[in-house]
C-alpha cells in the first residue's frame, strides 16, 4: 500500500503538451489512495480537458477566480485550496510557468495558488531542449530549489519539436515513485527488512489430502501491509492461502509445506532485522506419504505422525542481532504457555491469542491480542485484525528504539 493513501494532492496543470499525461498520473494517485484536486492554468485547456480530469479525479476542476460564463458564481477561494493540501505537484512545469513562480508573478489562479500554499511544492519541468537549457530557466530552477521548492528531474526523449535531449517531463510513474520516495524517508521502519510468515502450512497424507489448520493468513497479511506503510522492505512467506497482496511492493515466497516455509524463513534471516512469525504451522506431518491416494477401503485409518521442523526455535538459536517475534494460540494456561515458549524460543516478544476470546483466532477480521516480553506484560482491546498490525508493529518500532 502506497504511503500516499489518504494525502490531499493539488495538482497544477499548465499549458504544455506534457499535459496530457495528467490524466494518467490523476489515476495513480487515485489508486493509491490520495484525494485529488486539480487546478489548471488558462492554456493548459488547450491541451487536456477540465472535463477529463474532473471525471478522474472526482471533484471540481479549477482554473479561475469565478465561473466567467455565470454571473452568480461563487468566489473559489485560492488561499483554502493551498491550505487544503497536503503537497502540491505542478506538472508540467512549463518555462513560463516556472519563470513566474520564481519572481512571484501572480497572473493566474494556479500561481495564486502555489503563493499561497503552505505544503511542500514538487514540480516536474517539461519543455523543448533548447529552452530547457537556456539560462534563464536554468536560473528559474535553482531560485525555485533554494526556496525549498522540489524538482523532479526531466527526462531525456523524444521532444514535440522532434529534437532528442532532456527536457521530457518524468512519467507519471516516474513521478509517483519520486513522491513516494519523500515520503517514506521519515518513515520508521525505512532501510529495515522484516520477514513475516503468514497461512497454514498442509502436510500430505496421500496425492489429495493433507493435514492443516483453519488459518487464513489474514493476520500475517495485515502485519505485512502495515509493514511496507512504515517504509520497511518486506518478505511474506505464505502458506497456502486465498489472500493476494500488491506484490510489486513486496517479495512473496508461496510455500505449502512447514519444511519449504522452513527452507524459505533460514534463506532470508540473515540479513533480516526484523522476523515475524505469524504463520500457523503444522505441528505433525505423517511419517509416511501415500504415492497414490488411500482407498476408503476400512471403516478406520490409521496415520503415523511424526514432529514437523520447528522453524521459530530454529531461528532463535542462530539470532545474532535480529528481532524475533512469535505468536502464540493457546485454549488454556494462556500466559503461561506463552512465557514458556517466549523463553523457550529466543524471542524478543510474544504475541498471545486465546481462542477463549470472542473474535479472536482463525478466519475473522478482528483478532483480541496481548504483547508479552520478558518482565511485561500488555494487553490490547478486541480491534480489526489492520489495527492489530498497527499495535504489533508500533511494539516492534519501541523494541528498535530502545
Amino acid at each position: 500500500m502506497s504511503v500516499l493513501k489518504g494525502k490531499k494532492v493539488l495538482l497544477g496543470v499548465t499549458g504544455g503538451i506534457a499535459a496530457f499525461k495528467t490524466a494518467a498520473l490523476v489515476r495513480l494517485f487515485i489508486k493509491a489512495g490520495a484525494d485529488v484536486k486539480v487546478v489548471m492554468t488558462p492554456a493548459a485547456k488547450e491541451f487536456i480537458t477540465p472535463l477529463t480530469l474532473s471525471t478522474l479525479s472526482k471533484n471540481e476542476v479549477f482554473s479561475s477566480f469565478t465561473d466567467e460564463e455565470d454571473e452568480n458564481a461563487k468566489w473559489n477561494n485560492h488561499v483554502e485550496l493551498g491550505l487544503w493540501a497536503d503537497f502540491l505537484l505542478i506538472a508540467p512545469a512549463t518555462a513560463s510557468t516556472l519563470s513566474k513562480m520564481a519572481s512571484g508573478n501572480s497572473d493566474n489562479f494556479l500561481l495564486a495558488t502555489y503563493l499561497s500554499a503552505k505544503c511542500p511544492v514538487f514540480f516536474a519541468p517539461a519543455m523543448d531542449l533548447d529552452m530547457y537549457k537556456h539560462p534563464s530557466t536554468k536560473n528559474s530552477l535553482k531560485v525555485l530549489q533554494d526556496y525549498g521548492n522540489l524538482m523532479i528531474p526531466a527526462g531525456s526523449g523524444e521532444l514535440a519539436s522532434g529534437l532528442h535531449g532532456e527536457g521530457r517531463m518524468a512519467e507519471p510513474e516516474e513521478i509517483l515513485e519520486f513522491i513516494e520516495a519523500h515520503y517514506s524517508e521519515d518513515l520508521p521502519l525505512k532501510g529495515r527488512k522484516i520477514v513475516i510468515t503468514a497461512g497454514p502450512t498442509y502436510e500430505a497424507i496421500d496425492p489429495v489430502r493433507f493435514i492443516g489448520n483453519h488459518s487464513s493468513g489474514k493476520m500475517g497479511f495485515e502485519i505485512a501491509t502495515a509493514a511496507m506503510q512504515l517504509g520497511a522492505e518486506v518478505v511474506l512467506i505464505s502458506g497456502p492461502t486465498h489472500l493476494s497482496i500488491d506484490e510489486n511492493k513486496l517479495r512473496l515466497i508461496r510455500v505449502i509445506s512447514t519444511r519449504d516455509m522452513y527452507e524459505a524463513a533460514h534463506a532470508n534471516f540473515e540479513d533480516a532485522d526484523i522476523f515475524i512469525a505469524a504463520a500457523a504451522v503444522a505441528d505433525y506431518k505423517p511419517k509416511t506419504v501415500a504415492n497414490q491416494k488411500i482407498k476408503k477401503n476400512d471403516d478406520s485409518l490409521t496415520l503415523e505422525l511424526t514432529k514437523t521442523e520447528d522453524i521459530l526455535a530454529s531461528l532463535g538459536k542462530v539470532k545474532k542481532n535480529q528481532k524475533l517475534i512469535g505468536f502464540a494460540l493457546e485454549t488454556n494456561n494462556e500466559v503461561e504457555n506463552a512465557r514458556k515458549k517466549l523463553k523457550k524460543k529466543n524471542l524478543d516478544f510474544i504475541v498471545l491469542n486465546s481462542l477463549n476470546d470472542k473474535g479472536a483466532g482463525f478466519q475473522g477480521d478482528t483478532n483480541k491480542i496481548s504483547v508479552i516480553y520478558p518482565n511485561l506484560k500488555k494487553d490490547f482491546e478486541l480491534k480489526s485484525k489492520k489495527e492489530v498490525a498497527g499495535d504489533i508493529l508500533n511494539e516492534i518500532v519501541n523494541l528498535l528504539n530502545a
